[in-house]
């Protein structure tokens, strides 16, 4: 097997399983989708693969989903997360007719945690930390609303809250400067698994190209290689791939999030 197949591999089987979705409130399984449901009303369709159904299939599948969370009335939008490795004839056209719409692909992107660690200083002027405190994880999450053009939302801080709450591993990294966060990330180590998951990377667009994200990203990597683990794997958006291929990480895949809004 080559490098790219084995990581692959070892994405599917060591991710692809409860692991997925540590922070979710209730998880239950239809067939061979697992419904995850989500603080701030999130439902998140997944699934290890889909048994072998054939396009004639899919919309019984989309609309069994939808009818599940159509019994919660706090869930105002459902993710269906494709990856685009496996064997789903007719899915995409199944999630459009039911009012699904796809979102910008990603690149699931695998790699040793330790390249990250390299070549990665962190620029003059500017501090990494975690923070915990609700103040800092508003502002932590308000600046990253910014950064990606939306309004805040309160409800994704409240649900970095509940999560911290928890105490389930997850860190919530910022990088500041002049007492202004410009640049923040979460880092997720898988228990039970190899794998460390590097998400929700966002930089104000004043402060990009600075090396601020290296720079996170690696000390983040380096959080997660203290708890013993030896992968990362991250979706990655254009902005960001070229900079983890270049500290070592393969695109193995590409993920489409699909998304149905009340």
């Amino acid at each position: 097997m080559t490098t790219n197949e084995l990581y692959l591999q070892a994405y599917d089987e060591q991710l692809r399983t409860d692991a997925e979705t540590p922070s979710a409130l209730s998880v239950t399984r239809w067939g061979p989708l697992r419904l995850a449901t989500f603080a701030g009303g999130l439902g998140f369709i997944t699934y290890r693969d889909l048994g072998g159904a054939v396009a004639a299939d899919m919309p019984g599948l989309v609309s069994a989903a939808l009818a599940h969370y159509g019994t919660d009335p706090e869930i105002d939008k459902v993710e269906w997360k494709v990856r685009l490795h496996d064997a789903s004839p007719g899915l995409p056209e199944a999630l459009v007719a039911h009012g699904f719409a796809p979102e910008e692909a990603e690149s699931i992107m695998v790699g040793p945690l330790g390249g990250l660690c390299t070549n990665a200083p962190t620029p003059d002027g500017f501090r990494l930390r975690t923070v915990t405190t609700e103040a800092d994880v508003r502002a932590m999450s308000a600046m990253a609303d910014e950064a990606f053009g939306e309004a805040t939302d309160t409800r994704q801080a409240d649900a970095l809250l509940a999560r911290l709450a928890r105490n389930d591993g997850m860190e919530l990294w910022v990088a500041e400067t002049d007492g202004r966060m410009v640049s923040c990330g979460r880092l997720e180590p898988v228990h039970g698994s190899d794998f460390a998951g590097i998400w929700g990377g966002a930089t104000l667009e004043a402060y990009r190209g600075r090396g601020i994200y290296r720079a996170l990203t690696a000390a983040r990597a380096r959080s997660a290689m203290a708890q013993g683990k030896t992968l990362v794997h991250s979706d990655s958006s254009e902005f960001s791939r070229p900079i983890l291929e270049r500290s070592g990480l393969l695109k193995v895949s590409t993920t489409i999030p699909y998304y149905w809004r009340k």
